[in-house]
């Protein structure tokens, strides 16, 4: 997954645990007061709702068939909706559904919780950030120095070094990265052969990042063309015969 390859500036960090990454935020000066405090409880109140690793989560009710998703919360239902609107978005590259048929939803809650603390820390008055939850990075303003912040993205094939950076914007803060290195095959594949092995997009926004970046490594060249002619996204894609496939942003 990527890395942060260029965040020396950064004044103050804050590192938890918390949905089976290690979550780093980093603020360019000091950090507003309680600022690492709400992000984590961000992350925890839905890991608590939504994760399928405890036993007494709601999502885990629904899976089992205990809880109806008419009757779950409306923050389920909404997430559920949500999962279900990019499913229709992406052709069905990207879903909510598990093989089995069994409902999870983590595809689109590690976005949702780094979007929410994203408001969160605009309500604290944080303008420059950058906040990586596993590989999934979203950033504001710049640097202490004023350097943009820089996001390394890993080599599948040596965990240790970088294959390419992106250098945030804007108009293209965040960057999100799937791949079959470090977790094997846990995307489910909708293409008949599987074309990529690691897929990074940058994008406006974490949600589209994420999604897209699971959507591509599941459906292939067919889901990445429909991507790039859909959202104004960045893709680089490693290729399952060894080669890249990179738009403008990442050649080079």
């Amino acid at each position: 997954m990527p890395t942060l390859a260029d965040v020396q500036s950064a004044a103050h960090r804050h590192v938890f645990e918390t949905m089976g990454t290690t979550v780093s935020l980093a603020f360019a000066g000091p950090a507003p007061e309680r600022a690492g405090g709400v992000v984590e409880r961000v992350f925890a109140i839905l890991d608590r709702r939504f994760s399928l690793y405890r036993a007494d989560s709601e999502a885990t009710a629904v899976a089992r068939g205990e809880l109806a998703i008419a009757d779950a919360s409306p923050s389920y239902r909404n997430s559920y909706a949500l999962a279900k609107r990019w499913s229709a978005e992406t052709r069905g590259a990207f879903t909510a559904h598990r093989p089995d048929g069994s409902i999870d939803l983590c595809g689109v809650i590690k976005a949702q919780a780094i979007r929410e603390s994203a408001t969160a820390l605009v309500r604290l008055g944080a303008r420059a950030w950058c906040l990586n939850a596993g590989g999934d990075v979203l950033t504001s303003g710049v640097q202490a120095d004023g350097r943009p912040w820089v996001i390394g993205i890993v080599d599948p094939d040596d965990r240790h070094a970088l294959v390419s950076q992106f250098t945030c914007a804007t108009a293209l803060p965040a960057v999100a990265t799937s791949g079959t290195a470090e977790r094997g095959e846990h995307v489910w594949r909708t293409a008949s052969a599987p074309d990529f092995r690691q897929v990074t997009v940058a994008a406006p926004d974490i949600m589209t990042a994420d999604v897209l970046a699971t959507a591509i490594l599941a459906g292939g060249r067919e889901t990445l063309e429909h991507a790039v002619s859909r959202w104004p996204i960045e893709v680089l894609a490693a290729t399952t015969s060894g080669g890249y496939v990179a738009t403008a942003a990442f050649r080079g």
